[in-house]
């Protein structure tokens, strides 16, 4: 059966107009509201043709239709025009995302804030994957006879204090020529490189004291750079799920809810997801409990470096065409904002 210009016609209606009302469409309701040059009765076959293709499902408690993941897929693909944000919109996204917020990680969450306050869903930022970061500098620094300070410092900026509990006695002349050491061996080297190779110093020539040092620092050394890598995920509009007709019933919302608070596995999907715009809708998510939900991630840049991840999830249901306008609107301005701090900390 092929997929006419007309039938095409009706589905991007019917799902203009289920998006909208979340009440499932019929052939008058769209004989009434769209223009489409045909009677109703024209409609409803075709929208039996549809059904039988895939596209429309037939909800039993209802005569009209709903649109299935593989209209939405065909509409985000091939029907769906861009939605030009109107200058208030853009200006109040701009205004939102420069007001009084100065460190990194605030700004990530006020993004995701601006987010979910604009489409009403709930929203998410990831702060930027360090796989590129590379070590710059470390430091031992004595707190009292059994406890030092390790600092590590990387080039993107990010600076990491950890408090260890050594096992053995040290002098501070002792931690610092450990502390030079490590930095040598590391210096400009990638970090998922070092922890890939787990290559420790080598203190054959020196003393055994040292060589103990060092035994006792550096298993802690790549526990802390394992860390450093980690990334943090920020939510926002939680709640806005229980305004979605879709999550009325209450186990739905309780399903939705339990899938967000399993927010390890949940980076770890967003860290999987390509660069760009991405949409994936339904079944299209790996994860079985995201079956009825459609997820849309942008990543952002900083110093055109390291990549984030900003986005929502909600209802298949979805205002697919604002609301991709909307993040690469929000992902535009992040990329500048960094650029412009980035710029300002060099000219510092």
């Amino acid at each position: 059966m092929e997929l006419t210009e007309r039938k095409l016609k009706i589905l991007q209606a019917i799902i203009s107009d289920y998006v909208r009302s979340a009440e499932p469409v019929g052939s008058r309701t769209l004989s009434k509201k769209f223009d489409l040059g045909i009677s109703p009765a024209t409609i409803r076959n075709e929208m039996s043709d549809l059904e039988e293709m895939g596209y429309l499902s037939h909800p039993h408690t209802s005569a009209g239709r709903v649109p299935s993941d593989k209209a939405y897929r065909l509409y985000v693909n091939h029907l769906m025009e861009r939605h030009e944000l109107t200058t208030v919109e853009k200006n109040l996204i701009a205004e939102k995302l420069r007001a009084d917020v100065n460190e990194f990680d605030e700004t990530i969450k006020h993004a995701a804030r601006i987010l979910s306050e604009i489409t009403n869903l709930t929203s998410f930022a990831m702060s930027p994957t360090q796989n590129e970061d590379t070590l710059r500098f470390v430091n031992l620094l004595p707190v009292d006879e059994h406890t030092v300070v390790l600092m590590i410092v990387s080039e993107s900026g990010k600076v990491s204090n950890t408090a260890l509990k050594l096992k053995v006695p040290y002098t501070e002349e002792s931690l610092q020529i450990l502390a030079k050491n490590i930095t040598y061996n590391y210096n400009g080297k990638k970090i998922t490189d070092v922890l890939k190779s787990r290559i420790i110093s080598n203190f054959e020539s020196d003393i055994e004291a040292m060589s103990r040092l060092a035994e006792n620092i550096m298993p802690n050394f790549m526990k802390t750079l394992e860390d450093m890598l980690n990334v943090n995920l920020y939510m926002d509009g939680l709640t806005n799920i229980f305004d979605i007709p879709e999550y009325n019933d209450l186990e739905k919302a309780k399903s939705f809810l339990s899938l967000l608070d399993k927010k390890e596995d949940f980076t770890k999907r967003l860290m999987e997801r390509e660069d760009g715009i991405i949409v994936t809708i339904g079944d299209e998510n790996a994860d079985d409990l995201m079956n009825d939900c459609s997820l849309i991630t942008a990543t952002y840049h900083v110093d055109g470096k390291l990549v984030g991840k900003i986005g929502v999830i909600g209802p298949t249901r979805m205002r697919y065409d604002e609301i991709t306008s909307i993040i690469e609107y929000l992902t535009d301005n992040l990329n500048s904002t960094f650029q412009l701090e980035g710029g300002e900390k060099e000219n510092e």
